[in-house]
């Protein structure tokens, strides 16, 4: 029988402004906050916190949208405009991918290539075969095209242990692409309670919250996923932010091994 641990109700460390002009600002989001709210409850998110924020341009006519949107666990940076006009301006930079998007990712194992690519399709697994969690995706060649490139940064751990820092470069947008890509090779996030070593610890995690049994099949809290540099291809603009100190703590931990 596990015991519970209780979940985290706070933001672990403040949100950090990186960039701001007067059209758009960009922060460094950290875990285990949800971008918007999902439902009627007295949750803050990403959203509450910069509507307080930019309190004095909404109340001129300005507003909060968010470009990037990342998962509630992934970390990072998050590109946001202020007003109408950017909004629309950055929406469609992002459609033609004209925002380039670079991401941390802490996985399992030791990888053989120092580079290599991921163009596989994905879809949601349900429209497929049957599926415990309705938001999980999968490979398949009737899904939406989806390419991600990777670089192997560094090898850590142990033979018995290993695991790897790797850069994600997704060349799309798709729900979940970079985990599901990793996970399709063969390295999956630390941390995935989907994509990882069991999808049961989802729907565990769903009924009970984090606990220590939890904690000793995934080893951290959340999926090692970080947003760690944006940019924008038309002025040339680019934002990057190191490793948050959860995920720095787990490879520092582990101890860093060259290779």
């Amino acid at each position: 029988m596990s015991v519970a641990v209780p979940r985290q109700k706070h933001v672990p460390f403040p949100i950090q402004i990186v960039d701001e002009t007067e059209n758009w600002i960009v922060v460094d989001k950290p875990p285990f906050l949800q971008v918007h709210p999902s439902k009627p409850d007295d949750r803050l998110t990403l959203w509450d916190h910069l509507r307080e924020l930019l309190a004095f341009e909404i109340v001129c006519g300005g507003q909060v949208s968010i470009i990037n949107r990342l998962d509630r666990e992934t970390s990072g940076l998050t590109l946001v405009a202020k007003n109408r006009e950017t909004a629309r301006r950055l929406s469609i930079e992002m459609a033609q991918r004209r925002i380039f998007k670079e991401y941390l990712a802490v996985t399992w194992g030791w990888p053989d290539h120092e580079e290599w690519t991921i163009d596989a399709p994905i879809l949601r697994q349900g429209e497929k075969m049957p599926s415990r969690i309705h938001l999980k995706q999968m490979v398949h060649p009737d899904g939406a095209i989806c390419r991600t490139r990777f670089r192997l940064e560094q090898r850590f751990g142990t033979p018995e242990a290993p695991f790897s820092l790797i850069r994600a470069f997704p060349e799309t947008g798709r729900m979940h692409q970079i985990r599901v890509h990793l996970a399709h090779s063969g390295h999956p996030l630390v941390g995935d309670k989907i994509y990882g070593p069991d999808e049961g610890c989802y729907l565990e995690f769903i009924q009970t919250g984090w606990t220590l049994s939890l904690q000793e099949r995934l080893l951290l809290q959340r999926h090692a996923l970080h947003s760690a540099r944006l940019g924008l291809t038309e002025t040339a603009e680019q934002w990057k932010t190191p490793l948050p100190p959860d995920l720095a703590a787990f490879v520092h931990s582990r101890g860093m091994r060259s290779g």
